[in-house]
Order: structure tokens, then C-alpha cells, then sequence
């Protein structure tokens, strides 16, 4: 069996005619043309994706200028009273309460009372106590003064014994120079008057011996009577400690118990607030926290006009990424404040002079301060600055921009990062 080859399916190819060649030549020319129009189409549409135009009136543009830049912090406050204390109760009891919220109370007036049977019931027996003590004192100096007469009526006879023992001598002597006595008379007289001096001597030891102790004696008794009045002193204290007064002028705040309720010890009763001294709260992030002092100036604004403070407190803590502070008003203080009413705050950190600023707008936090776009003829361009610190409605300008340039500070975040725009209309 043999097998068939491919010969029965080959064709002879003739030479292309001229036809042939010319329709395949325009096929060519139609292809690279259409190409090039491609080509063209797709330069143009990035062109014009480029040079995209907005309305002027969707952007806020600002010039750059040089000057003094004013660094301050804007912060919403409350009014709180400067002082507004709690009292406490001293001792646990029985409360009885004297007001109630919101009514104005005198410097001493009786706010409340707490009826403690135990601190009472103590009170009595240290003052009974110390009544024995007393006593006692009043007994140890009666003693000492019975000793120290004693002593001295001893010290007395003795003076009067030496004295008569010196008289009897001379007149021995007298006597026996007249041959009247015996020499041995004479001696015995001498004996009895160094006697009589022994004695004397010894009663006068025996009388400052005497008078030292029964003086420690009533010191002693003395001392333990002040001991036992101070206590006494301290607890009748507490006692009028629970007689909770009004520590100034002022008004009741909020009352934390009810009437007649059992209390503990140390447990707050109610406040009191000062109508005379307000102050400001604040709170500021904790960027701006490190230039807080103690002492800077600030305004606050409120719904009848704006009043100088000054910053006098500031929190050693940060809660939630903020920190509290406190102004003070430095002049007179606004008429009608109440408590926790809304206050605008500005304080002024410092003023940097003759710097390169521009006006403070979105376009700092959407480009991180490090560019901005420029307006030039109708066309705002994306340029790289640096800037430095900023204040309430302006921002310093280190780098990038010169004195009479215009930058969009609001509206550039429809541009969608493009190198260059075109703004119409402006």
C-alpha cells in the first residue's frame, strides 16, 4: 500500500498584480493614520486633563504679606465659680439641713447640723476627766505650798536657836572673864552654838530641797491637767464642727444629702459658692499645652462684648488629649455670669515681628504645611513651601512663597493634587 502526499493540494502563486499592491499600500496608510489620530486624541484629553478649569468663586484665595504674627489659642470655656468648697461632716450622725439649694447665706450663718451621740458622749468624759485633773493640780500645789511653809517655819526656829545659842555664849564669856562661871560653861556654850549653826545650815538645805520638789510635784500635775484640756479643747472643736456654717457670703449649691438622712464620717453634706469670683474653664489640646504659663494674657467674649483674663491655672495632666486650664478675669468681671455658661477664649502666646504670613486655611492641613498652590494669571500652581507656626487666622511662611504672592487657602482640595490648574472667573 503506498501513501498520498500534499501535491494534489498545492497551488501555483502567480506574480501580485499592481492592484493587489496598491489596495495593500492604502491598508497601510489607513492603519498608520489612524494611529497617529490615537495618538493625537490621547495628548490632547492629558492635556486637558491637565489644565482643568474652576470657578474662581469655589476658592478663597489670600495674598502673602509681611508682618507681625499674633500666636494665640481659641478654645471654648465654661464659668465656674473661683471658690466653691464642700463641706463635710466631721463625725458620723443624724443631718439636719438648715437650706436648701440655690438660697444666699452670711459668712457664719448655720447651714446644717449633725447630731453625733458618740463625739458628744466623748466630749463629757474628757471634760470630766480633766476636771479631775485640775483638781489634782489645785491638791499638788496646796502641798507644795504646806511643804515650803514647813521648810520655812524649820529654817525660821533654826535662825532663832543659833541666835540664841550665840547671845548665851557671850554672856558666858562675860561671865567667866568676870569669874562668875566655869571655863567648861563657856565650852558648853560653844557647842551649843556650833549646834545651833549645824541646824541652821541644815534647815536651809532642807527648805530649797523642800521647795524643788513639791514644785515638780505641781508641775507634774500641772502639766497633765494641760494635756487633758487640750484634748477636751480638740474635741469641743469637733463638736462645733458639726455645725456645718456658711465659710463666706455667698449661695447654697448642690445639697448631696437628704433631710434627716444617717451620714459616715467625712462624707460631703453640701456646697457653697462664691456669687463674687468667677473664673473660666478651659480646655486645650495637648500640642499647645507646653506654651501655657501661668500669668499670659487672654480675652474672653461673651454674648455682651469681650473682657481681659489672664491665665491662672493650668493642669499637670493630660485627659483625652487635652489639658485644663483656668483664666481669671483682670478687670472688672462681666455683670449676670452663672454658672457653666459658654465662653469664647483667646489667649496670646506671643507675637513674632516682621515675618513672612498668610492668611490660615484648610490648605495647611491638606498639604501637612509643606505646599500650596499659587495663583499666577489664571493659573494656580502646586508649589512646595515650608511653614512655621501658626496663630489663630494666619500661619508663618519659612520657604517657598515671597511677599505679593496669592495662595488658595481653601477650596484646593477639589483639585485632586494636579501640578496646575486653571482658575476663571476670579
Amino acid at each position: 500500500m503506498s501513501i498520498r502526499d500534499t501535491s494534489g493540494q498545492d497551488q501555483v502563486l502567480t506574480q501580485a498584480s499592481p492592484l493587489a499592491r496598491k489596495r495593500r499600500q492604502w491598508m497601510i496608510g489607513a492603519a498608520a493614520g489612524l494611529g497617529l489620530l490615537l495618538l493625537v486624541g490621547w495628548l490632547i484629553t492629558g492635556w486637558s486633563a491637565g489644565s482643568r478649569s474652576f470657578d474662581g468663586s469655589r476658592v478663597r484665595i489670600a495674598e502673602v504679606t509681611r508682618g507681625d504674627l499674633v500666636r494665640d489659642i481659641s478654645a471654648d470655656g465654661r464659668v465656674i465659680a473661683a471658690n466653691s468648697p464642700t463641706l463635710y461632716a466631721i463625725a458620723g450622725g443624724t443631718v439636719t439641713l438648715d437650706v436648701v439649694a440655690g438660697d444666699v447665706v452670711k459668712k457664719g450663718q448655720a447651714l446644717a447640723v449633725i447630731d453625733s451621740p458618740e463625739l458628744r458622749s466623748e466630749l463629757a468624759q474628757e471634760q470630766a476627766t480633766l476636771a479631775s485633773l485640775e483638781a489634782e493640780a489645785g491638791r499638788a500645789n496646796l502641798d507644795a505650798q504646806i511643804a515650803r511653809s514647813a521648810a520655812r517655819q524649820s529654817l525660821d526656829q533654826a535662825e532663832i536657836d543659833r541666835q540664841a545659842a550665840e547671845r548665851d555664849l557671850e554672856r558666858n564669856k562675860r561671865a567667866f572673864e568676870g569669874g562668875a562661871v566655869a571655863q567648861i560653861d563657856v565650852a558648853r556654850a560653844q557647842d551649843a552654838l556650833k549646834k545651833a549653826e549645824l541646824g541652821l545650815d541644815h534647815a536651809r538645805r532642807e527648805f530649797t530641797l523642800q521647795g524643788k520638789g513639791a514644785g515638780l510635784d505641781s508641775r507634774n500635775k500641772q502639766l497633765l491637767a494641760d494635756r487633758q484640756r487640750a484634748v477636751v479643747n480638740e474635741l469641743q472643736r469637733q463638736v462645733d464642727a458639726l455645725t456645718l456654717r456658711a465659710p463666706f457670703d455667698g449661695q447654697v449649691g448642690q445639697v448631696l444629702v437628704d433631710q434627716r438622712a444617717n451620714v459616715a464620717a467625712n462624707a460631703p453634706v453640701l456646697g457653697v459658692v462664691d456669687l463674687t469670683q468667677f473664673e473660666v474653664e478651659i480646655k486645650v489640646p495637648e500640642s499647645f499645652a507646653r506654651d501655657l504659663a501661668i500669668g499670659m494674657p487672654a480675652q474672653l467674649s461673651g454674648g455682651r462684648g469681650e473682657y481681659p483674663a489672664e491665665v491662672s491655672a493650668v493642669s499637670p495632666e493630660v485627659v483625652d488629649g487635652e489639658v485644663t486650664g483656668r483664666l481669671r478675669f483682670t478687670g472688672e468681671q462681666p455683670p449676670g455670669l452663672r454658672q457653666n455658661q459658654r465662653m469664647r477664649a483667646r489667649i496670646l502666646l506671643d507675637t513674632r515681628e516682621d515675618v513672612l504670613m498668610v492668611e490660615r486655611g484648610p490648605f495647611l492641613e491638606q498639604g501637612s504645611g509643606t505646599r500650596a498652590y499659587v495663583v499666577e494669571d489664571g493659573t494656580a500652581v502646586l508649589t512646595p513651601i515650608r511653614t512655621g507656626v501658626s496663630s489663630l487666622n494666619a500661619v508663618e511662611i519659612l520657604e517657598g512663597l515671597q511677599p505679593g504672592d496669592r495662595v488658595v487657602v481653601s477650596g484646593s482640595d477639589q483639585f485632586g493634587d494636579a501640578p496646575e490648574v486653571r482658575i476663571t472667573g476670579e
